[in-house]
């Protein structure tokens, strides 16, 4: 009896785990629904991307990375479009249609959604999928690698005055935020061993699950006030969400697909989920009240992707 107690969470986890996919999307929703929950959760969000950074390099396989780096035009062509050709295509798009004179807020928006590297539950989506977790995986380590160099130079030729810290301080922040989670998850795997992380990998991804309904949670806070107050707003802005998170996974189909179709949804999926959260936390864990809500909002094709694409990642990569 006492030892079934005490297995019973682990195995918990181990089946919140297997089913990552359909819990990550229910959670959000959930999230916006606990409004009194996210005002107190929201000033945690940086803690709660922390760990999520930590638990991401936990299961980070350096074997398939390097199998995946023996091939470095395509994570070079992955990584240069992701954080720069689309960053700098929305900026000049915004200022060929004068969507630039919307204000300081819309512009953080449009940085936070396009510099920032694929979300850490990306390769997990993926491996869900029965796709190359591998390339997804690799691309995300290369993503946040060069995040720290890259977004400080979107950030200011999007923002300029308006960017809450330097350049060189958003960089520093980004490189401690990295490096501190990189060294936690590195003493983890030593304390714990390889085997036995691998062999607790639905536990450690039904971890991450809880802990993306958590920043969910944070991430949520006014968004239910928002829905009851501007209903129309609320809703043509969450719609737009999905329409930049589409148009970037279309638009990376397009470019990549003479690689492969398999290796191009994988990247493709990495373009569609970016991790605003991480900039977010470099940022201090806020922003304006209507950049927020872009972030709060931009949650929800970012958690329903792995659900909604599945079928057609299936089908257009082969799969049956």
């Amino acid at each position: 009896m006492i030892k079934r107690t005490i297995t019973l969470p682990f195995t918990a986890l181990g089946w919140i785990g297997k089913h990552g996919a359909a819990a990550v999307a229910i959670s959000v929703v959930i999230g916006m629904l606990l409004p009194s929950f996210s005002a107190l959760a929201r000033p945690h969000l940086s803690e709660a991307v922390f760990v999520l950074l930590v638990l991401a390099f936990l299961r980070v396989d350096g074997a398939a990375v390097a199998r995946r780096i023996k091939r470095p035009l395509l994570l070079a062509a992955a990584s240069g479009w992701m954080l720069l050709v689309l960053p700098l295509g929305a900026f000049a798009l915004a200022h060929v249609t004068g969507l630039n004179e919307l204000g300081p807020d819309f512009m953080m928006a449009m940085f936070i959604a396009t510099a920032a590297p694929s979300v850490m539950s990306a390769p997990a989506f993926i491996y869900l999928m029965g796709l190359d977790g591998a390339l997804s995986l690799t691309v995300l380590v290369c993503g946040v690698v060069l995040t720290p160099l890259t977004a400080p130079f979107i950030g200011a030729l999007m923002l300029g005055p308006g960017l809450p810290l330097t350049a060189l301080g958003l960089s520093v922040q980004l490189f401690s935020l990295l490096a501190g989670s990189w060294v936690t998850a590195w003493l983890i795997r030593k304390l714990a061993g390889r085997a036995r992380i691998d062999t607790a990998r639905h536990q450690i991804d039904g971890v991450n699950v809880l802990v993306l309904f958590f920043f969910a949670i944070a991430a949520m806070d006014g968004v239910a006030v928002s829905f009851l107050e501007r209903p129309l707003f609320t809703t043509g802005l969450a719609a737009l969400t999905f329409v930049l998170a589409f148009t970037q996974i279309g638009l990376t189909l397009l470019v990549f697909s003479p690689a492969s179709r398999a290796d191009a949804f994988v990247i493709a999926h990495s373009s569609g989920a970016r991790n605003m959260g991480l900039l977010v936390a470099a940022l201090g864990g806020t922003l304006p009240d209507g950049a927020w809500l872009w972030f709060a909002l931009a949650q929800l094709p970012i958690y329903m992707l792995p659900y909604i694409l599945r079928p057609f990642g299936r089908w257009y990569s082969g799969i049956a």
